[in-house]
């Protein structure tokens, strides 16, 4: 061999390992640069029963509103990519339909991953708990509950932000617009309950489905909103686009943005300044949420417990409130 040293100090060398000398390292690499040499990574991956791949998996179904066009998740992507990539992982994207029953158990039994990051809970929390307790390598975005390695925001505490803000401008009927299905929805829906309750002026909270903005004003949203009528003056919307979808739907029904109805959303932390006018958000804090998913899934692989990462949210106020 041309370094005249082992394949096993070659193989370390070339992974700059600490444990060969500089001065060997130095020339294992020289000569592997010289030579236009590559190690077999799949060969390698092989050997130490490892891909050097982390999937991502998001369980969508075909009602979903947003899917990949949602901005949030479009930012995590791009995050946990990036932290992914800094700690030598590829990063595997899987798109799985979340009413399939058998989609987690066929992800991590197929081998093609060394750890799971699942975005959302797709209305399955117990579902991924069964998972966790026999897949260690598994981080999951959303509540959590401290049931399986969760990261997050304290979303019934953003829901509260939201609708306190709104009452504070002197909404005294406030609508709640998502689909509390999912466990970060209905914690939201949850936190503007607990506002309107503590408020002794306000009224009973409106609930609305997503479909109510989703193609304009549909006839529910249409009726709540009709001329004449008391109608919500503030809006908590879910997310950055219900929160878009409701400007649109407001404008049809000829009111006014936040002349006659207050808009409060979730997540837009780039397209809420684009909008017309620019949307008040709960912002939720992506790279670092990103950042703590992939270090808690790299520590569990590496055998360790981990907590549950829980993030406060904030509120960014804009001209919709």
């Amino acid at each position: 061999m041309l370094a005249g040293v082992s394949a096993g100090t070659v193989s370390r060398a070339l992974a700059n390992s600490e444990l060969i000398s500089a001065k060997t390292r130095a020339k294992v690499q020289a000569l592997a640069q010289a030579h236009d040499f590559r190690p077999n990574v799949l060969a390698r991956n092989l050997r130490i029963q490892r891909t050097g791949a982390i999937g991502v998996a998001i369980p969508l179904g075909p009602e979903t509103v947003a899917g990949y066009c949602d901005p949030l998740l479009i930012a995590l992507l791009g995050s946990i990519s990036d932290a992914l990539a800094v700690r030598g992982y590829d990063l595997l994207l899987l798109r799985v339909v979340a009413s399939d029953e058998g989609w987690l158990d066929r992800l991590i039994g197929s081998g093609r991953v060394d750890g799971l990051i699942v975005i959302g809970e797709a209305g399955q929390p117990e579902r991924l708990a069964g998972i966790a307790r026999r897949y260690r390598p598994l981080a999951v975005w959303g509540e959590g509950g401290g049931r399986y390695c969760s990261v997050g925001s304290d979303n019934r505490r953003g829901g509260a932000l939201a609708a306190a803000h709104l009452l504070s401008r002197g909404c005294r009927r406030l609508a709640f617009l998502g689909d509390p299905r999912t466990g970060e929805i209905a914690a939201r829906l949850a936190g503007c309950r607990e506002a309107v309750a503590g408020d002794g002026l306000a009224e009973p909270l409106v609930e609305l489905p997503e479909r109510c903005v989703t193609a304009g004003a549909d006839p529910a949203f249409a009726r709540l909103f009709a001329p004449g009528d008391d109608w919500p003056q503030g809006i908590v919307a879910a997310s950055g686009l219900l929160a878009m979808g409701a400007l649109r739907a407001l404008s049809e029904c000829g009111l006014g943005v936040p002349e006659d109805v207050r808009v409060v959303g979730f997540d837009d932390r780039v397209l809420g300044e684009q909008t017309v006018p620019p949307l008040s958000s709960v912002v939720q804090d992506v790279p670092r949420g990103a950042a703590a998913l992939v270090d808690l899934l790299l520590r569990r692989i590496g055998g360790e417990d981990t907590d549950s990462l829980v993030m406060e949210p904030w509120l960014v106020e804009r001209q919709s409130s």
